[in-house]
């Protein structure tokens, strides 16, 4: 019998720690961002091939301690992340540049990964449009009727 109580007792205790732990790691996971984005997506509709295009990222350091971007990272070589390689302050802004190489005609979605230090869930910026295939397309031709004599 008092075996039996000492087995409970224990894996009641277990169970609390193992309840405690739980909560810890859901904590972690649903953990905020370090940094508040003005957007994490940018649309340039339509752009001219082989004519770069660049966007900027805006984002304030809502830590309470200066921020620091370890790598901001693009899914391929056609878009180019530039960022502050210096501390963010608390509560002062920062801005991520993103330049795609509007290389190959067709839409284009493109995703640049950011990691903070001492955070372990990144902040994903998104970039979408299309791209234009210039020598395709011709100037519209002037309508006479409406020129004015």
């Amino acid at each position: 019998n008092s075996l039996i109580n000492f087995i409970l007792k224990h894996f009641n205790r277990m169970k609390k720690l193992l309840f405690i732990l739980s909560l810890v790691a859901s904590a972690q996971a649903f953990a905020q961002s370090p940094a508040k984005f003005t957007t994490t997506k940018y649309d340039f509709s339509k752009i001219k091939q082989n004519i770069p295009m660049s966007c900027s990222f805006t984002f304030k350091n809502i830590s309470s301690k200066p921020l620091i971007i370890e790598s901001a990272v693009a899914g391929c070589g056609c878009t180019t992340p530039e960022y502050p390689k210096e501390p963010i302050a608390k509560g002062k802004d920062g801005v991520i540049k993103v330049t795609y190489n509007a290389a190959n005609p067709g839409v284009f979605t493109k995703d640049v990964t950011v990691k903070f230090v001492n955070y372990e869930i990144p902040v994903v910026l998104n970039i979408t449009g299309e791209v234009i295939d210039m020598k395709g397309l011709t100037t519209p031709k002037k309508d006479i009727n409406s020129a004015k004599q």
